[in-house]
């Protein structure tokens, strides 16, 4: 089933000097989905939130929120709540009135009302009272989330939301926040540049590099069906072989030996590839396969990474400690399914 998009960006580009921050974004984002922005530093995901937001102004394009076209209103009137990096919750101020902040046109019955729907929400129900600084950094964190959706809004805007964290409490409140979105049922888009967080919190992943958008779709679609090679090689672990297209389903490796590789997309015999597999779809074989030199072997507990030199590229191996030690020549084979061509 195809749902219509609540959220619309059509043809974003903004520019800071001579340089893209974002070029030509097209994207959209349906109602109630949780959408993270996933790239590298300088790859233009706080710029496109901004643009979303209304804080920046694009030099082309459209920002659309339910059919209509908020591109020329300011922040106040698109109908979005924002959460900062850090937070910005008033330290003068007790947990109910930072999330009753944005109410003010209400009774103060009906604010009262709304503040305690949105702490429970985020499982902070009867904190109201509490000072800001008595609070961790996740439940700080989940304050902020309350504030932004005390107002009802259209859509929730979230910037590195648990880039302040320590790693301990990261994944406990990624847990913690993913619940709170899906009750509130609000259209989420969050910037981050951690792949393991964009796959625990959103619903669709969109992949920025350079300012364009390289590829959109679920956790599974961009680990296992990657449509460029910086997607293959920027979300999970990834080696690359330079090779030729023999047949739509098998590639000739630079070197002479031909392998498995399947491509969403049916590529040409002859065409120049990158062949990309993940670690866990190569094996240590007896005969036939690749031959390589394995140089290094990093320890992870039951399982190991080996990296083993093959004609002038590295080739990462997951499998068991003993499978191998540094120096030994060994033969490589790869599954079909994770093994695959991106076009040169």
């Amino acid at each position: 089933m195809t749902h219509r998009s609540f959220l619309q960006m059509i043809d974003l580009s903004k520019r800071f000097g001579d340089r893209f921050a974002v070029r030509d974004l097209t994207l959209g984002v349906p109602c109630g989905t949780i959408l993270a922005l996933l790239g590298p530093s300088g790859s233009g995901k706080t710029t496109t939130l901004r643009l979303i937001a209304g804080f920046e102004k694009p030099d082309t394009g459209r920002v659309l929120t339910d059919d209509l076209d908020v591109t020329s209103l300011p922040p106040v009137q698109r109908h979005m709540g924002m959460v900062f990096q850090h937070y910005a919750l008033f330290p003068h101020l007790n947990v109910g009135e930072n999330v009753g902040f944005g109410l003010s046109g209400r009774t103060p019955e009906e604010r009262r009302r709304r503040v305690v729907e949105v702490l429970a929400l985020v499982d902070l129900a009867g904190f109201e009272d509490r000072k800001v600084g008595e609070l961790s950094g996740g439940q700080q964190q989940r304050v902020a989330v309350a504030r932004a959706l005390a107002p009802e809004p259209a859509v929730l805007l979230l910037d590195e939301p648990l880039s302040n964290l320590d790693p301990s409490l990261r994944e406990r409140t990624r847990r913690e926040l993913r619940t709170a979105l899906e009750r509130s049922g609000v259209t989420t888009i969050f910037v981050t540049h951690e792949q393991e967080e964009a796959f625990a919190l959103a619903d669709r992943v969109a992949v920025l590099h350079e300012g364009r958008l390289e590829q959109v779709g679920t956790a599974r679609d961009l680990y296992d069906r990657p449509a460029t090679l910086f997607v293959a090689t920027f979300v999970g672990r990834a080696s690359t072989l330079s090779g030729v297209m023999v047949t739509p389903s098998q590639v000739r490796v630079d070197g002479g030996v031909e392998w498995p590789a399947q491509s969403a997309e049916p590529l040409a015999p002859g065409r120049r590839v990158h062949v990309v597999v993940r670690p866990e779809a190569v094996k240590f074989t007896a005969n036939g396969g690749l031959s390589g030199t394995v140089r290094e072997c990093r320890y992870t507990g039951a399982r190991a990474f080996f990296g083993v030199q093959v004609s002038g590229a590295t080739v990462e191996v997951e499998a068991s400690v003993d499978a191998s030690h540094v120096g030994q020549s060994v033969r490589l084979a790869a599954d079909r399914a994770h093994a695959f061509p991106v076009e040169s």
